[in-house]
């Protein structure tokens, strides 16, 4: 499991290294002015869409169903389960692209009423939107083909899609002079990234002989249970993008740069999320289905457990970076081009308030896949819509002397009620519970982020004192020594304080006894 955590983390490093890239580059170009503030609208609504209905509830709901039906069934009623779901996935992807494309005005109104005072803001907002949307269709398939794959163990290909997302952005924004607007190059770019993601994963699929294609749409048994699953699932994920949405209509109501200020600081925070929480997540789910398929419960928790305590392992130094030094992060990436140091002191502050519901960010796909592992997804929903409703309460609140920054503290609030909630309802269900050696690592973890944070603070100081003086690159250098001088320090720790025989222990090794591993 380890392994394919790897797997889909290296590439998702990947992909985060070229968001990266691609951001820098939108940063040059777009800035955070009202040009990127409609593409970045533009790119939210399908973004939000393929969250409720892709990503979020049709993996929840297809993953564990594929992957039980695969083990007990065989690998014909698999195929046939898929080829139906595929059917009927493209048929109300079609009618939803139609009506999006119908009433993308109306749809702008909804998403970001505060555009309305500025009309060319909200006429191009509307354009970039028809073009993106489509995305949605595309993408909703990748997902369908990346459920199969990930089911069946092949978790490169769905892990690299993404990768072309960021290449053809890159591509069209380096030819933003042959498009209307820079905001224009940036939305042809998505559109066509979806085909090409698209092609790689059908592929795999192909190659692996598990492809799903048109059959006759058939109401049995398994699509019974899958739309069972899927019902709640999409409840759950339409009240997270809920207070997305949120963020978005109440930013359109702040002062121009909001809305990027909050999109360059969502990028950072989203880079332990994805290669981490979500790479666990996406092992996870099919591990845990295909062991509860067999019987396998103690397998099953050992396996949440371990995957807990290696998501922590890999997301405190990140906690620490954004905490203690997120303006420095901000200026290294992105000060450049029409990204000005107030732009980055603005995202700077979002980062840090997004940082404080990092832990809850990434933990919450492993408290989840015991619920969904077992085609239960009507508990989550009730932890999401919850924390949901206090996420927006606190926005509102925090809106008017905060601005953006309220925003982010609102989220990282709600992310915390949202997971205390769900291990309260997986520990009353008998699910999910630590282990001592999960208690154990999460003390010692604790005080190893406590120690690391001590030295990346003083170790700032020295550094931007070093650098004062250095003509160019100041930053990117100062970010660059402390990244080093961190990885060592966070890695001694950890060997000093857990021990090599806390590594062995995941691979499923023998702990060294202490005599043992003294010399002659």
């Amino acid at each position: 499991m380890i392994g394919r955590i790897f797997t889909v983390g290296g590439f998702t490093l990947i992909s985060r290294i070229t968001g990266f890239a691609r951001d820098i580059m939108l940063a040059a170009i777009l800035g955070a002015g009202p040009i990127a503030d409609a593409f970045f609208v533009a790119q939210r609504l399908p973004n939000h869409f393929r969250a409720i209905f892709a990503e979020g509830a049709f993996n929840a709901a297809f993953v564990p169903a594929y992957a039980r039906i695969r083990t007990q069934g065989g690998p014909d009623s698999a195929k046939l389960f898929a080829d139906r779901v595929f059917t009927m996935l493209v048929a109300v992807q079609l009618v939803l692209l139609a009506i999006a494309l119908a009433f993308t005005s109306g749809v702008i109104d909804l998403l970001a009423p505060g555009f309305r005072d500025d009309p060319n803001r909200f006429a191009l907002a509307t354009e970039l939107t028809r073009i993106t949307f489509p995305y949605l269709l595309l993408v909703s398939l990748v997902t369908l083909y990346g459920g199969i794959l990930n089911s069946i163990h092949h978790f490169a290909t769905p892990a690299a899609a993404p990768i072309l997302l960021n290449l053809s952005m890159m591509a069209t924004l380096a030819l933003a002079a042959f498009f209307p607007t820079a905001g224009h190059a940036a939305a042809w770019g998505v559109f066509i990234a979806g085909i090409l993601e698209l092609l790689l994963v059908m592929g795999d699929a192909g190659r692996a002989q598990v492809i799903a294609w048109f059959s006759w749409p058939k109401i049995d048994e398994n699509v019974r249970k899958f739309f069972r699953a899927l019902g709640p699932a999409t409840v759950g994920s339409a009240g997270v993008q809920l207070a997305m949405f949120a963020d978005t209509i109440i930013a359109s109501f702040l002062a121009a740069g909001a809305i990027s200020a909050l999109y360059y600081a969502d990028r950072i925070n989203q880079l332990p999320i994805g290669v981490i929480g979500i790479a666990v997540g996406t092992v996870l789910l099919p591990e845990m289905s295909r062991r509860l398929a067999t019987g396998d419960d103690v397998g099953a928790r050992n396996a949440q457990n371990r995957a807990i305590e290696f998501t922590l392992l890999l997301t405190i130094p990140c906690l620490v970076a954004f905490l203690l030094i997120p303006d420095l992060i901000m200026r290294a990436l992105f000060l450049r081009g029409k990204f000005t140091g107030n732009d980055a002191l603005a995202a700077g502050a979002t980062l840090a308030a997004y940082a404080i519901g990092l832990i809850p960010y990434v933990l919450i796909r492993s408290m989840t896949a015991p619920f969904f592992a077992r085609g239960d997804t009507a508990t989550p929903v009730k932890a999401s819509l919850a924390a949901v409703a206090i996420n927006i309460l606190i926005k509102i609140a925090l809106m008017g002397p905060l601005a953006q920054v309220g925003l982010a503290i609102a989220t990282a609030v709600g992310a915390w009620v949202n997971l205390g909630l769900v291990i309260f309802f997986a520990s009353r269900a008998g699910i999910a519970a630590p282990d001592g050696r999960l208690k154990r690592s999460m003390v010692l973890l604790t005080a190893i982020g406590c120690v690391f944070g001590i030295v990346l603070f003083l170790s700032s100081r020295v550094v931007a004192a070093l650098y004062r003086d250095l003509p160019a690159f100041r930053d990117e250098a100062a970010l660059a020594t402390l990244g080093i001088v961190g990885a060592i320090v966070y890695a001694g720790l950890v060997w000093v304080l857990l021990g090599r025989n806390w590594f062995r222990a995941f691979r499923g090794e023998k702990p060294v006894p202490a005599a043992a591993s003294k010399p002659d």
